[in-house]
């Protein structure tokens, strides 16, 4: 964002946004900022029936795992049990009685697929170690501070509730909250910028009304004495 003491005299809106008028003057679009792959259009909601699916999937995960008290360990091991128990059964039945073998899909991962998620993770990966960085060698006070911040904030929220429901509930924000924001980024833009900019004009007055007083008053003690 631009700082206070730029934003203070521009308060207008235009319904066409420019780039000066979006959050943090940023030129790309969402989309390009989550890496424009695949992992962007499931965040985006540009393949649905994949994010829904994601979603539901996970919610099932939830409520079994809330309501049998089955650990993650415990829970995949039974279900990959059960998987592969009917599976070697079906296929030895069918070879004894001449049927078709279960109708399996061909298991294989794409390499195209891979690199997408591997690039994804490896560039957020730097840029958290980036950030690490910055704040252990005390190149960035803001960045610590904002870094503090959040981690006393999760360590909060973790506090009333479990690992499970805060993986899930944050799995639901990462795929509904872009794609809200992207939907209606014009109106949620405008209204933050304008929150900030009155936000900025009130601090530019209480500095003038106050904090320029109190300067003054400690320049001229310094000179008295």
């Amino acid at each position: 964002m631009i700082p206070c003491w730029v934003q203070v005299s521009h308060f207008g809106f235009s319904p066409q946004m420019g780039s000066s008028d979006r959050l943090f003057n940023r030129q790309r679009t969402l989309h390009e900022i989550l890496g424009g792959v695949k992992v962007a259009d499931l965040i985006l909601w540009r393949r649905k029936n994949q994010t829904m699916g994601i979603l539901l999937v996970t919610l099932a995960v939830w409520i079994v795992f809330e309501r049998s008290g089955y650990t993650l360990l415990s829970l995949v091991s039974n279900v990959f049990l059960l998987l592969i128990v009917i599976l070697f059964l079906w296929a030895k039945s069918a070879a004894i009685l001449n049927r078709p073998a279960p109708p399996l899909p061909q298991l294989h991962l794409s390499e195209e697929l891979a690199n997408e998620v591997t690039d994804f993770i490896r560039t957020r990966v730097n840029d958290l170690l980036s950030v690490s960085q910055d704040i252990a060698l005390g190149k960035d006070s803001k960045l610590f501070l904002k870094v503090a911040a959040y981690l006393w904030l999760i360590s909060i929220i973790g506090g009333f509730t479990d690992f499970l429901t805060l993986a899930y509930t944050s799995l639901f924000i990462v795929l509904t909250v872009p794609a809200i924001y992207e939907r209606y980024e014009e109106y949620i833009d405008m209204y933050i910028l304008k929150g900030y900019r009155k936000l900025c004009f009130l601090h530019v007055k209480i500095k003038e009304k106050y904090v320029s007083r109190v300067h003054n008053w400690i320049l001229e003690k310094k000179k008295l004495s």
